[in-house]
């Protein structure tokens, strides 16, 4: 299964994004397109010995999508752009998957527009540690105006992803919100709240920011503009972190001495917390394997990146949660009408 990359998305493109491929190639064995401009391509994989015996090919694409370019971009006026072929080619079947470190609003708008939706808005799914593991947060910033239909989706998919790939038998599925009351939260939460209460997944109520990390839940759902807003003071704040630790370190003789011995499981937090270690996020909600990158994504986090694309390429993750939102009531009774149809078109191609 083949796993189309764009090679020119990125602050560090592409020499960033073809040491990462070449990781992949090397200690996975995913078989990798490289996507972009050719010739600057094979200039940065000359410099890797041995790089061509690899399963690595390229496609060229002319033009090359900017971070502050417009989401629409690769659809309207950079047709040839790298972000747009590589989603031509998941969408023509000769690869499983894609994967990007560009402009994320370009690659979620050429996903939606080129792809099948299973559900009426598509999800960034942010992978996050825990005290008990892992949790999903979604929506992680595709959608920052949503309904209560929009919510309930997510929590489905959510739900699903959890089942699947994060190994729970029955998923803890909680609410964002400024409070646990059912009182709290602006009009999407509450009414959203209301829905879930009734449904058959294991909604537990709304939870608080804190439960992001506590382990009370295994999905959090919001709407993409708070997910995205968390998701930023999360990351701002492991750096932060980690400066203060460095710090102190640094200017004290007796911590220097205290982190020799506690070096071990200094690292193994850090490596927790390390978002290089997971590559990106899923976008959820289209009949396509598409991870989204970090724009600062160093090798490692790409070569991870097309490890775990990989890796849902092989158990056809789409085709899961198309069933599990297929065969859930909570969908038909409160998703959206136009929803049957769109599974009418995809389910044969996907299921069987």
């Amino acid at each position: 299964m083949k796993i189309a990359v764009d090679a020119m998305g990125g602050d560090f493109a592409p020499q960033s994004i073809v040491e990462g491929a070449i990781w992949a190639a090397r200690e996975h064995g995913v078989p990798v397109v490289l996507v972009g401009d050719e010739t600057a391509i094979r200039r940065e994989t000359a410099k890797f010995p041995g790089a061509e015996s690899l399963p690595i090919t390229y496609v060229h694409a002319s033009e090359a999508v900017g971070m502050d370019e417009s989401p629409l971009t690769p659809i309207r006026k950079k047709k040839d752009s790298s972000i747009k072929v590589a989603f031509d080619l998941l969408k023509e079947g000769e690869v499983s998957g894609v994967v990007s470190a560009g402009n994320s609003g370009a690659v979620m708008a050429t996903a939606v527009f080129l792809l099948e939706k299973l559900v009426d808005r598509p999800a960034i799914g942010a992978i996050l540690p825990t005290l008990e593991g892992w949790t999903i947060m979604l929506d992680g910033g595709a959608n920052v105006d949503c309904k209560p239909s929009h919510l309930v989706q997510f929590a489905l998919m959510g739900e699903a992803y959890a089942r699947y790939i994060l190994k729970k038998e029955r998923p803890r599925v909680g609410l964002l919100s400024n409070g646990e009351e059912e009182s709290k939260g602006n009009e999407l939460v509450r009414e959203t709240h209301a829905i879930l209460k009734t449904s058959s997944i294991g909604y537990i109520g709304p939870v608080e920011g804190r439960d992001i990390f506590n382990g009370r839940a295994d999905v959090v759902i919001c709407d993409g503009f708070v997910g995205n807003a968390a998701l930023k003071i999360c990351e701002g704040m492991a750096e932060a972190i980690g400066s203060m630790v460095r710090r102190e370190v640094e200017g004290s003789l007796l911590a220097k001495i205290g982190y020799l011995f506690a070096r071990k499981a200094v690292g193994q937090i850090k490596k927790k917390l390390d978002y290089s270690e997971y590559g990106g996020a899923p976008l959820l909600g289209v009949d396509g394997v598409v991870i989204i990158s970090h724009g600062r994504s160093s090798p490692k986090a790409v070569k991870n990146a097309i490890r775990v694309a990989h890796e849902y390429a092989q158990i056809n993750l789409p085709k899961l949660l198309l069933r599990n939102l297929e065969e859930n009531e909570d969908l038909q009774r409160f998703g959206t009408k136009n929803l049957a149809k769109v599974w009418g078109q995809i389910k044969e191609k996907l299921i069987n």
